[in-house]
């Protein structure tokens, strides 16, 4: 059986570590605190308004050479060639979004390349007159594709992993969106890694028992590594699979 995985989430704008909240900069950290030994996997994420600049590769090439768990790198990447750049610092996967809704044949382009298990597609949502609507540019652009058909197609695409992240629950600390999670997660056999909203070392657990391979968050705790061992064994404690 597949151990589940607690996963950090960085955001990175202009090249400085903020927390976010409905995806938009809202605190500023330092990196120097980030766990990258006691957490199973790293994203970063590039939200600022120009992408692939320099301060973002530096970004990317500095964990690289710090961190020795996965590390998925993503903002911008609308070709085969902007995986590419990010790979070649040192990413181990890359994150697809609005560049997959805009061409979803990408998915499948960088499997290709470099395997289904490189490529993850999130899929960020938010609830619009109570029903479930796709976002893109970073919550920006309300979609017309239905968010739950879309999941269910990525992985005939080519995607390895998805990524369900609420828009409304963004640095609200008030718990995952288990309503869309249990929602989507009949429908496909990839991994799930659901983000947005946990608040407690509860949270994570309701995201693993509702279906969710791994878990995320960016802004529960303070980067110390003590947090992330405390949140793991609470989690093994209540019978969730995860190294410790």
């Amino acid at each position: 059986m597949l151990r589940n995985r607690l996963i950090t989430v960085l955001t990175f704008y202009n090249g400085v570590l903020f927390r976010t909240k409905l995806f938009k900069p809202d605190y500023r950290y330092t990196s120097n605190f980030v766990d990258m030994w006691s957490v199973d996997e790293i994203i970063i994420i590039d939200i600022s308004e120009v992408k692939f600049k320099k301060t973002f590769i530096n970004v990317i090439n500095n964990f690289a050479k710090k961190c020795f768990v996965p590390l998925t790198v993503g903002g911008g990447i609308t070709k085969l060639g902007d995986a590419k750049k990010f790979l070649d610092v040192g990413a181990d996967k890359i994150i697809l979004n609005s560049g997959a809704i805009k061409k979803p044949e990408l998915i499948n382009e960088i499997a290709k390349s470099y395997g289904s298990q490189c490529v993850i597609v999130g899929i960020d949502f938010k609830k619009i007159d109570n029903k479930y609507r796709l976002c893109s540019n970073s919550g920006k652009k309300i979609e017309k594709i239905d968010p739950v058909n879309w999941a269910s197609n990525l992985e005939k695409l080519g995607a390895g992993e998805i990524f369900l992240n609420s828009i409304d629950r963004d640095g609200s600390l008030s718990g995952y969106d288990l309503d869309f999670l249990k929602t989507v997660g009949p429908n496909i056999s990839i991994p799930i890694i659901i983000g947005g909203g946990a608040g407690s070392w509860k949270h994570f657990l309701d995201g693993i028992q509702n279906g969710a391979d791994a878990i995320s968050t960016s802004n529960i705790y303070h980067f110390t590594e003590k947090s992330i061992k405390n949140a793991k064994s609470y989690l093994y404690k209540n019978n969730v699979s995860i190294r410790i």
